[in-house]
Formats: structure tokens, sequence, C-alpha cells
């Protein structure tokens, strides 16, 4: 098991024992408590508790710097409709794919409509249009395809 899969597993445990349902704990203590550089807090927060997947996370840096996790449950209009509205007119492939990853896991999108999604805008399909141009076409079939789905 992995850094990362460590850290979320941690937060995730103590998310689920918060009687609120938020957690707020200190960038530093949880880098220390892992052994692990402030970036790697920051990449478990985008990866693992994005608000595809249902939290909303808040953070203060500095010297009393905190991180706050609110887990949050939202009907799948609602999340289809967030992740419309958080699409800029461009998306790389990596983000594609974490986007259409955490709609699967969140059971917004059937497995196989993600994994369809992500063959037609991976690099394969858009090998005939410009690199400089790839990612705004990339934004634009993920947002079409994911309205059909709202």
């Amino acid at each position: 098991m992995g850094i990362t899969d460590l850290i979320a597993g941690f937060l995730q445990d103590s998310l689920n024992e918060a009687e609120d349902g938020v957690l707020e704990i200190q960038r530093s203590d949880l880098a220390e408590r892992f052994h692990c550089v402030p970036s790697q807090i920051n990449y478990v927060m985008s990866t693992r508790f994005s608000p595809e997947r249902g939290y909303i996370v808040e953070s203060r840096r500095g010297g009393n710097g905190y991180i706050r996790i609110t887990q949050v449950r939202v009907d799948r209009q609602t999340l289809m409709m967030h992740v419309l509205n958080t699409l800029g007119e461009q998306v790389d492939l990596p983000s594609a794919r974490a986007i259409l990853t955490n709609l699967v896991h969140a059971g917004a999108l059937e497995e196989d409509i993600g994994a369809t999604l992500l063959s037609v805008i991976g690099d394969k399909a858009l090998s005939a249009v410009p690199r400089e141009i790839r990612d705004r076409v990339r934004a634009d079939i993920l947002k079409n395809a994911l309205i059909l789905q709202v």
C-alpha cells in the first residue's frame, strides 16, 4: 500500500468518525505523521477528496494552515451539473481520466459509459486533431457527452 493510500485511508477513517461529517486537520501535522511533503497531501486532496467524489475541501495555508474536508451527499444530477460547470474550455487527458473515474466511483456514470467516453476523448481517437487544440476539442466532446447523461 502506497503513501497516498495510507493518507487517504487515514483521512476517510477520521471523517467517518466525525459526528458532523466534517474533518479539520492541520496540513503540517498530517505531513509529519506520514513523513511526507505537503505536496503529497495536496495530491491526496485533489484526487481522493474531490467534489466529484462528494467532498468539499477548504484549505488555508500558512503557519496555522488547515484542511477542512466536508463530506456531502448529492444526487446524480447535481453532481453531473457540478462537473459540467467546473469543466473549463480545455481539459488534458489525465484530468479527463480523473473526472470520468471519479464519476464512475461516485455511481454517477456507468463503468462502460465511462470507458467509452475515455476512449473517444483519448489521444488515439483525437490523433487527427492538432495537438495545440486537442485539449479544447476533448473538453467540448466531454461536455457534450456528459450533458446527454444528465
